[in-house]
């Protein structure tokens, strides 16, 4: 038997290497752009949970907050709110108990029952700063309720950096979630035009 016939290269066995150098390329590459959409997909996913579960609402509840508190402030003649006289007193128990202690319950409710889907691996401060302002309220409404009008605000202050956190997460996780959306779409985009062609 000659081998010297079957390692010289002839070209069917060339074509024959060639062919299956191709279909491992092609099925590499299919395999890296299949793994690659999933996790932009898995990526897109989880944004699109902690906007719509979290930063969305979070980000809705907390400028409704501020418009109105900058209304009420507007409407008192004032810059900022830290002692209710006597006069403010109804003024000021009308807007808390129908505006601000609604939204706050809303904000709470997220940040307790949604906790898992904050961006940052801790609670971040302003966040647990908050839900204590909003349960200081709820004492001062229980003594309301009885009729005690000495406590108006609650003991522990609304965080200064709660709603500079809430919209920085919302405005980075949209900027995120446009990019991850622009590049799939304008990748498949770009796949089926090139497939067209051909």
């Amino acid at each position: 038997m000659d081998l010297s016939n079957f390692f010289a290269p002839n070209s069917l066995q060339g074509a024959a290497v060639l062919t299956v150098v191709l279909a491992f390329a092609g099925y590499l590459v299919t395999f890296l752009s299949t793994r690659m959409m999933a996790q932009r997909a898995d990526k897109l996913r989880l944004v699109n949970k902690r906007l719509n579960e979290f930063y969305g609402p979070l980000y809705v509840a907390s400028q409704a907050g501020h418009i109105a508190y900058k209304t009420m402030l507007k409407k008192q003649g004032k810059e900022k709110n830290i002692i209710v006289t006597e006069e403010e007193l109804k003024d000021w128990i009308l807007w808390l108990t129908t505006i601000f202690v609604p939204l706050n319950n809303i904000r709470e409710k997220i940040i307790i029952e949604k906790a898992y889907l904050i961006v940052e691996e801790e609670m971040p401060q302003c966040l647990l700063e908050f839900v204590t302002h909003v349960v200081g309220y709820k004492a001062v409404l229980a003594k309301w309720a009885k009729g005690d009008y000495s406590e108006r605000r609650s003991l522990i202050d609304f965080p200064p950096e709660f709603d500079n956190y809430v919209q920085r997460s919302y405005t980075a996780l949209k900027a995120k979630q446009q990019r991850l959306m622009h590049n799939s779409v304008w990748s498949l985009y770009h796949q089926f035009i090139n497939r067209k062609r051909r």
